[in-house]
This record gives C-alpha cells, sequence and structure tokens, in this order.
C-alpha cells in the first residue's frame, strides 16, 4: 500500500548534506509509490535545496524558515518538524543517521509516540512488507525489522543507499511554511568547527585513517596527501588521538564516528575491536601495518606488510600518476 513519507533534509553551510538525496532514496522504498515529502529548516533562502530536493526524487519540499534555525538546535528544529509533522500527516518519516538526526529524531518520536529504528544500512520489500536492516552489538551482527502498525519512522546510515539519479526535468510544488519557534532555551553564539576542511567524513567515499603507527601530527601529512589524491577523507583511531597527534573531531571508532566509505585505507592501526565498530561495514578495507599479525588484516580486503611511511607516499605518487594519464 502507498504510503506518504516525510524527509527531513540537513542544510550545513547553505548547502544540503549528501544523505539527504539518501534519505529521499530510502523514502521512495519505504512509500512503495507513494508521496515523497521533504523538509528543510534555515534562516536564509532554501529555494536552490528545495530544488534540489525536487531534482532527487520528493515531490513536493516544505521550506521553514526562521532566524532561530540558523543552526541546529534540538528544541527549534523539534518545533519546526513537528509542525510539518502535524500538517503533513504521514505515514513514515525518514532522515540521516547524522549528529543532528541522532538527537532529533529520539525527541520526535518520543513526542509522536512512535517507535524508530535508527541507523538503517539497507531496506527492501519483501512479502509486501518493508524491512529495515540495521546493525547491532557494534555492527558484529544485524537485525532486521518490520513495522507492524503505527508510524514508519527511520534514520538512514550515511553512504549505505544509494540517491536516486538526479533529474533537472523533474518539477515539484516548494511551499514555505511560517512556523513560530518559541521557548528556545539553548542559544548558538558561534560555532568552532576543528574538523578537517573538504570532504565531511562521515559523507566520505574514500577514508585514509590512522593510528598509533603514524607516530606524530606531522605523520599524517603522507595521509592527507594520499586522502587529497583520492578526494578522500583523513580519519583517526583513538590510540592516535589520545596521543595528541590529530583532533578528536577525526576519531573513527566505537565512540567515534561510524563511516561506511567504498575504500578505507587503515594506516598504523592495529585493529582494536572498538575502532572496528567504526568502518568494519566499509566496502573495501586496505590494511597497511608493519606488524604481520595485526588485528587489522583480519577485516581487510588487502593487506599490506610494510611501514606507512614508504607506502603511502609510493601509493600516492602512482594515483597522481593514473590521474595525469587518464
Amino acid at each position: 500500500m502507498s504510503k506518504k513519507i516525510v524527509v527531513f533534509g540537513e542544510v550545513r553551510d547553505g548547502e544540503l548534506r549528501n544523505v539527504s538525496f539518501e534519505a529521499v532514496a530510502a523514502a521512495k522504498l519505504v512509500s512503495e509509490g507513494g508521496e515523497i515529502v521533504a523538509a528543510v529548516f534555515g534562516d536564509g533562502s532554501l529555494e536552490k535545496a528545495a530544488q534540489e530536493l525536487i531534482y532527487y526524487g520528493a515531490d513536493r519540499v516544505v521550506t521553514v524558515q526562521n532566524e532561530t534555525l540558523k543552526t541546529y538546535t534540538s528544541e527549534g528544529y523539534a518545533q519546526a518538524a513537528l509542525a510539518v509533522i502535524e500538517d503533513e500527516d504521514p505515514e513514515g518519516i525518514v532522515m540521516g543517521h547524522t549528529a543532528a538526526g541522532k538527537d532529533l529524531t529520539p525527541k520526535l518520536a518520543s513526542k509522536l509516540d512512535s517507535g524508530l529504528i535508527s541507523d538503517v544500512t539497507s531496506i527492501e520489500v519483501a512479502g509486501g512488507n518493508v524491512v529495515f536492516t540495521r546493525p547491532i552489538y557494534s555492527g558484529k551482527a544485524f537485525e532486521k525489522k518490520i513495522v507492524t502498525d503505527g508510524l514508519i519512522f527511520a534514520t538512514v546510515r550515511p553512504n549505505n543507499i544509494a540517491p536516486l539519479e538526479r533529474d533537472e526535468s523533474r518539477t515539484g510544488e516548494i511551499t514555505a511554511k511560517e512556523v513560530e519557534i518559541k521557548d528556545i532555551r539553548t542559544v548558538i553564539k558561534e560555532v568552532l568547527r576543528k574538523s578537517t576542511e573538504g570532504v565531511d567524513l562521515s559523507e566520505a567515499k574514500v577514508v585514509i585513517a590512522g593510528g598509533r603507527g603514524v607516530k606524530s601530527k606531522e605523520g599524517f601529512e603522507p595521509l592527507q596527501e594520499l586522502a587529497d589524491a583520492l578526494g578522500g577523507a583523513v580519519g583517526a583511531s583513538r590510540g592516535a588521538c589520545d596521543a595528541d597527534y590529530c583532533d578528536y573531531s577525526l576519531q573513527i571508532g566505537q565512540t567515534g564516528k561510524v563511516v561506511t566509505p567504498d575504500l578505507y585505507i587503515a594506516c598504523g592501526i592495529s585493529g582494536a575491536i572498538q575502532h572496528l565498530a567504526g568502518m568494519s561495514n566499509s566496502k573495501v578495507i586496505v590494511a597497511i601495518n608493519k606488524d604481520p599479525e595485526a588485528n587489522i588484516f583480519n577485516v581487510a580486503d588487502y593487506g599490506i606488510v610494510g611501514d606507512l611511511f614508504d607506502v603511502v607516499p609510493k601509493l600516492t605518487e602512482e594515483i597522481k600518476k593514473l590521474k595525469v594519464n587518464a
């Protein structure tokens, strides 16, 4: 049976995060041919973001502009989201499993007296049911869930559900909605970002990660060069962060970010279970380590036993040659 699904897009620095398009694709599967209504919030013009959502598969878009929505707060965004949900009365809601999504969706689920399927990595329709798959036990197992009654509410992990093909011929209604945002107890004065510039780590298709084996802050420089050559992002194990080789914003693992890139290159990382929890679902894993007994090789698709300071620069050099000759 077709369903109306509301998708909450995520705008950062005036641009939609890629997971917003992935959420639209997920909503298409959940809707089974029903209407997809996207919603975006902010304090400035949202016309461009709304149009992009339509190009990527949304049928209609609702925009909510308010000065309190300039930066994310759970209070402000929850009020805007609940106003949209009340108007649309959807059968389902989908959002990215991002920092904002992980904070906002439990609050909404509580307000709506609904369940929540978080961190979904795949969706399929089987036997007339929409089946959601999500990792459990730090990625060591997976569970499948079916919503048999009530609202379907899910968050999707970035880089797991491919967005639909962008189609500029698609058209759809864009509606501006006025929402009174009140009783805000949190005021964001300034946002300071310590993460590296460029590709967002949580959405990167290629991640080059360093562990204690990088030995110093300077040891991350070859990794950054390789990441730049591949159009990827740099990450780190907790050991590297604890050693003050890099900022904790780069940490990947059970207590850091969870990433699922197409290519993950682990450099000087032993492969502690806490780190594996954050990257073991990457599509292709390459491990570079001097220790042939390192646990990281047990999850790697390809392993290189060697000094990362010899291997990484050679990889970078070869990739640059390929790009020049392409």
